[in-house]
């Protein structure tokens, strides 16, 4: 039996990921909560891989937020994801563990890079202001994933998932991305009878977004891919991989998605003095595709599962 460490398992990406591990026979799921590990304490995460012995980590764990969060928090951003990546895949590498899997996040790439976003586009220019802090983590963690694998030959590897929505997402009225924002904000429309929803920003941005359990699907593919073969399309310093659907849609698309999936009848208007963004963030998701995996998650379909979730457990989820 495989003993595998899953950090950040009550967040949706770490949930999504327990889920998927269910079906793997030979595998035991390793999970803590925040307050029986703190991640962001280096002496106790020592301790706790030293005890617990697990075989791979997969370090789904991070603080995360649409971009009121990640402008209103730009220090709590920085410092609480580094300081999860430096413990945990130090304290990983320690204790010889050989397999590690590092989620990421598309906000990585430039600002203003060619769209759909390549991996090789790490780096090669300016970031998007509103979430920089945040990037700057996530790119320190891929490289630290790469740095431990060329001085130490381990076999730790990093996904960028694109922008992610399903079971167990956060729908806080402020500090929540855009599906579960609009979410929570077309049935609260719809319940309370109000004829009109403001959308945040001009509606022109386009984003691309993936089912939660597409994503962990496609997150433990690449994790259990023969190192041989993953290398055949990775590079020693240039070694993620995008995970996404490879299509997008406008914020105007998706709130009007979003309306009819929650059956919200009246108008929407869109509040341009919040910000935008990012213009547009699409993934090139050719890598992946080539390894042979593809999300089957539609987005309409993804919605509805979403919002299904959302309405049977809204008196628990992060509201």
């Amino acid at each position: 039996m495989k003993k595998v460490f899953v950090a950040g398992h009550n967040g949706m990406v770490g949930g999504a990921i327990c889920r998927q591990l269910t079906k793997y026979s030979d595998v035991e799921v390793i999970t803590r909560t925040r307050a029986e590990l703190d991640l962001c304490n280096q002496s106790a995460v020592m301790d706790f891989i030293k005890t617990e012995r697990p075989d791979e980590v997969i370090l789904a764990a991070a603080k995360v937020g649409g971009i009121h969060a990640n402008s209103a928090y730009p220090a709590e951003f920085i410092y609480q994801n580094l300081q999860i990546q430096n413990n945990v895949i130090h304290a990983a590498h320690l204790n010889d563990v050989q397999k590690l899997l590092f989620l990421g996040s598309s906000c990585i790439y430039p600002r203003q890079v060619q769209q759909p976003m390549r991996e090789d586009a790490l780096l090669t220019g300016v970031l998007e202001p509103t979430n920089e802090p945040y990037a700057i983590a996530k790119i320190a963690g891929i490289k630290m994933c790469e740095s431990y694998n060329r001085q130490y030959r381990r076999d730790y590897r990093s996904v960028m998932p694109t922008n992610l929505y399903g079971p167990g997402d956060n729908y806080h009225p402020e500090n929540s991305h855009v599906v579960p924002a609009l979410i929570r904000r077309f049935h609260e429309a719809k319940e309370n009878k109000i004829d009109e929803v403001v959308v945040w920003g001009s509606g022109t941005p386009k984003r691309e977004f993936l089912y939660v359990d597409d994503m962990a699907e496609a997150s433990l593919f690449v994790h259990n891919l023969d190192q041989d073969e993953f290398a055949v399309h990775t590079q020693p310093m240039l070694s993620h991989l995008n995970i996404g659907t490879g299509t997008d849609v406008t914020i105007r698309e998706l709130a009007e998605t979003i309306k009819n999936v929650v059956g919200f009848t009246g108008k929407i208007s869109f509040d341009t003095s919040r910000f935008d963004g990012t213009p547009r963030k699409l993934m090139d998701v050719g890598r992946l595709k080539r390894l042979g995996f593809e999300a089957s998650t539609s987005l309409m379909s993804g919605l509805e599962m979403a919002y299904s979730d959302f309405v049977e457990n809204k008196e628990e989820l992060r509201m």
